[in-house]
C-alpha cells in the first residue's frame, strides 16, 4: 500500500468517528455540494487545507453525487523553504496541485500599517479569480470548527455584536461564486492527532511579517493574538464546562427573536420596541 493510501485509509478507520463522520454531517447538513459542481479547494500548506484535500478527494471517489475538484495553491510570495515544503506534501498526499505566484506579501508590505486584514482579502480575491479561470463555481476553505467558535467569541467580546463564521456563502464580488467550509464540524485536535498519527509534518503560519516580527520580537508576543486569546479562553472554560464549545455554537444556531433587544437584517434595522 502506498504511503498516501494509507493516509487516508486512517481517515476513514481510526479517525472514522471523530474526522470523517463529522466532515460528513457538515458536508449534508449545510448541503455544500450540489451534482456537477466544480470545487477549487484552496491549499495553504497547513494541516487544516491539506485535510481538507484528502477529505474531499475520498468524497469525490466514492460519492453518488459528481462533482469535479480542482487543487489550487495561491503562492502570496513563500520563502522557498515554505514552497518547497507544500510541493513535497502535496506529492506525498498525492494532491494534484495547481501553483499560482503572486506578489501580495511585497504588496501589503508596501502599503504599512497592519497587513493581516489586507492581505487576506487580497488572497481571496486571488482565490476567487483563480477558481473562475478553472471552471469552478465554488472555493473550499480549511477552517473548521475551533474557528467558528472562537470568531464567535471574537465578534461578542471585541466586536460587540453576534455573528458567526457562516458554513457557506454566496460571493458578493464574483458572480455565481461560492464559499464552503466542509471542516466546519471537525474540531482542530483531532485534525492536530490525525497528523501526529501519520507523521505528517506542514507549515504553520508562512507569512513573512510574521517572520519578520519573530525576529524583532519574543516570540511570546507573537502569540498573543486575538485568536491565540479565544483560544486559551475556551480552554480554561472547558475545565468548567467540556461542553463548552458546542454551548457556545447552539447559541447562535437558537437564537430567540423574542429576547433579542435588536438586530439587523442587511439595512433593515429591527428592535423589540417597534412591536413592544
Amino acid at each position: 500500500m502506498e504511503r498516501y493510501e494509507e493516509i487516508e485509509k486512517s481517515l476513514i478507520k481510526k479517525y472514522r468517528k471523530s474526522i470523517w463522520n463529522r466532515f460528513i454531517m457538515g458536508m449534508k447538513e449545510y448541503q455544500m455540494v450540489n451534482e456537477g459542481d466544480r470545487i477549487a479547494v484552496c491549499i495553504s500548506g497547513g494541516k487544516d487545507s491539506m485535510i481538507l484535500a484528502k477529505c474531499l478527494q475520498h468524497l469525490q471517489a466514492y460519492s453518488q453525487v459528481h462533482f469535479d475538484l480542482e487543487y489550487i495553491v495561491m503562492d502570496p510570495g513563500y520563502n522557498q523553504l515554505n514552497r518547497k515544503k507544500i510541493e513535497e506534501n502535496a506529492k506525498l498526499l498525492n494532491i494534484p496541485v495547481k501553483i499560482f505566484h503572486t506578489d501580495i506579501f511585497n504588496t501589503v508590505h508596501n502599503m504599512g500599517g497592519s497587513p493581516c486584514y489586507v492581505c487576506a482579502r487580497m488572497r481571496r480575491g486571488h482565490l476567487y479569480k483563480n477558481a473562475q479561470l478553472l471552471g469552478c463555481n465554488k472555493i473550499a476553505l480549511g477552517h473548521h470548527f475551533d474557528d467558528v467558535i472562537e470568531t464567535i467569541l471574537m465578534g461578542m467580546l471585541y466586536g460587540g455584536q453576534v455573528q458567526t463564521m457562516m458554513p457557506k456563502l454566496h460571493s458578493t464580488n464574483y458572480q455565481g461564486m461560492e464559499l464552503i467550509r466542509p471542516l466546519y464540524m471537525v474540531k482542530e485536535q483531532d485534525i492536530i492527532s490525525w497528523v501526529n498519527y501519520n507523521s505528517l509534518e506542514f507549515i504553520q503560519c508562512a507569512c513573512r511579517f510574521t517572520e519578520m516580527y519573530e525576529k524583532e520580537h519574543n516570540a511570546h508576543d507573537v502569540l498573543t493574538s486575538k485568536r491565540a486569546e479565544m483560544k486559551e479562553m475556551i480552554k480554561n472554560f472547558r475545565t468548567i464546562n467540556p461542553n463548552i464549545e458546542h454551548n457556545i455554537f447552539n447559541s447562535v444556531c437558537n437564537v430567540n427573536l423574542d429576547t433579542i433587544i435588536s438586530y439587523h437584517k442587511g439595512d433593515e434595522y429591527h428592535s423589540f420596541i417597534d412591536e413592544y
